[in-house]
């Protein structure tokens, strides 16, 4: 069995032990770690706690982790809509709605799983749960994604992320009228103490993250607008546009309470550029915006 050892510091001072671990580790979640305290498989100063249980300076957290579940991971027949395929790479144009990969107790319905009946060779980076997948894009975010077929697709395609020559475009409608026509913004992103499962602007244990956007259009509480990823933080463009006071419409988690009921975010991943492993032949591609997209837009264009 696994074990997990740190020691407190006045970062997570007085914090609930259930809401601190889930810190250390983006994969576990607060219900997976309620249940190991639970279970007596956390302890803190060599006794085992509830999971109310506040942090003190120094305490010594030990978890003894459990052996990981064995997950079948089955194909399934999809319609994906396939935008480029080769031995190496693959280019798919996810639906809103959909789940990019499996996880705990979500097993099926997801990308990988039509992935995984549409072509046996993906790369096995990344493991059984997420084969082939190189980035992530939201649920609710329609758009382009690179798929790995073998693991030095996967290891290219990643360092083009980590070395930024990927070209990753968004179109979004966001709440409030922008001003100006375009600007950056540079704001580290990181988890949110007060809420694990969300992310924000911060200084604390975060990273760098880099947006630029362009105003393409503007309405009478809307805008319309572009943006180009410079990195690609959990939620960045979401987290990045709500810090500077113009959150995405639709978006359940950083937008207004009073936003447009559109099923989620408004948030298409439109262009995506990249060199391709094998051949360094520079390839793009561009989806248009889905229906839903299009018809909120003309509804914006009619109000004004």
């Amino acid at each position: 069995m696994e074990k997990f050892e740190t020691i407190i510091t006045d970062v997570h001072e007085n914090e609930r032990i259930d809401k601190v671990l889930p810190s250390f580790n983006e994969e576990w979640s607060r219900s997976q770690v309620q249940d190991w305290i639970k279970e007596g498989l956390v302890t803190v100063n060599g006794k085992v706690v509830k999971g109310n249980y506040k942090c003190k300076l120094n305490d010594h957290i030990e978890i003894d982790l459990p052996e990981p579940e064995i997950l079948d991971v089955l194909p399934e027949e999809m319609d994906l809509d396939i935008y480029y395929e080769d031995s190496d790479v693959l280019v798919v144009n996810k639906p809103k709605g959909m789940v990019v990969h499996p996880a705990p107790g979500h097993l099926t319905g997801t990308l990988v799983n039509g992935l995984m009946a549409h072509c046996k060779d993906l790369s096995g980076i990344n493991g059984v749960l997420r084969p082939g997948i190189v980035h992530r894009i939201d649920k609710d975010t329609s758009g382009l994604l690179m798929v790995a077929k073998n693991d030095f697709a996967h290891e290219s395609l990643v360092d083009q992320l980590v070395n930024k020559t990927v070209v990753r475009k968004y179109k979004a409608i966001v709440h409030g009228v922008i001003p100006h026509d375009k600007g950056t913004i540079d704001a580290p992103i990181g988890r949110d103490k007060n809420d694990r499962q969300s992310m924000t602007v911060t200084d604390e244990n975060s990273k760098p993250a880099v947006t630029h956007f362009r105003v393409l259009e503007r309405f009478k509480d809307f805008t319309f607008i572009e943006c180009q990823l410079e990195t690609g933080r959990t939620h960045q463009i979401r987290v990045h546009m709500k810090y500077i006071g113009y959150p995405l419409a639709g978006d359940p988690k950083y937008g207004p309470k009073k936003t447009l009921d559109i099923g989620g975010q408004a948030l298409h991943a439109g262009v995506l550029g990249f060199h391709h492993p094998r051949t360094k032949e520079f390839m793009q591609f561009e989806a248009p915006l889905p229906a839903d997209f299009e018809n909120l837009l003309n509804k914006l264009r009619n109000a004004n």
